[in-house]
């Protein structure tokens, strides 16, 4: 029988649900798990329960597995940051290009709290700008942007679509792209990319 001192200490650091979120992502079975292990599925659903916590060598079983450090295990989850929360007084506003004086877009980042991304998250203001005024910019990966409200040019590639307010579009963001506010009304939009 463990300890109630040794349970305590040994709370924060979920081992059981790490273990049971490690093997949900790989689409593992206890009994799979277990043949990979040397485990029996009896002792892996213990230990996701939190009925029995591993020894070092087993838990080391358990992430060779994975593909993870035994780190991975002590880590506490509060000091984590799973979840990062954004307050809009804490955000900062950037223009599109520093110290420039034509300025097509000003964005803010929503996730820069987060120390594990896998995305990265933005609002967006578009200012009105002349079409000449606007530059083309390309990134790896991929983007997506809802424009919550006004209207909005989206050049991507020479191919030019015009956005309104609940719209949504899907890119390449490997092609070049700008956009441009359309109309005297303001324009902002929710604008997210992979990492």
């Amino acid at each position: 029988m463990v300890s109630k001192t040794i349970v305590e200490g040994l709370k924060p650091y979920t081992l059981g649900e790490k273990l049971r979120t490690l093997r949900l992502k790989k689409s593992m079975g206890l009994v799979e798990l277990g043949k990979h292990t040397g485990l029996s599925a009896a002792m892996l659903s213990k230990l996701e329960r939190g009925k029995l916590f591993p020894t070092l060598p087993t838990l080391l079983r358990i992430a060779m597995v994975f593909g993870v450090g035994l780190a991975y295990f002590f880590t506490d989850e509060r000091q984590r940051h799973v979840v990062s929360i954004a307050r809009r007084a804490e955000r900062l506003k950037f223009p599109e290009i520093p110290g420039r004086a034509t300025i097509a877009y000003r964005f803010e980042s929503l996730d820069f709290k987060a120390t594990e991304r896998k995305l990265n998250a933005f609002y967006a203001e578009f200012e009105p700008v002349h079409a000449e005024a606007v530059r083309m910019h390309q990134h790896a990966g991929v983007e997506l942007l809802y424009l919550i409200g006004g209207s909005l040019e989206l050049t991507i590639g020479s191919d030019i679509y015009a956005l309104d307010a609940g719209d949504a579009v899907y890119f390449d963001s490997a092609v070049r792209q700008t956009y441009r506010r359309i109309g005297k009304h303001s324009c902002t939009a929710v604008i997210v990319t992979t990492a």
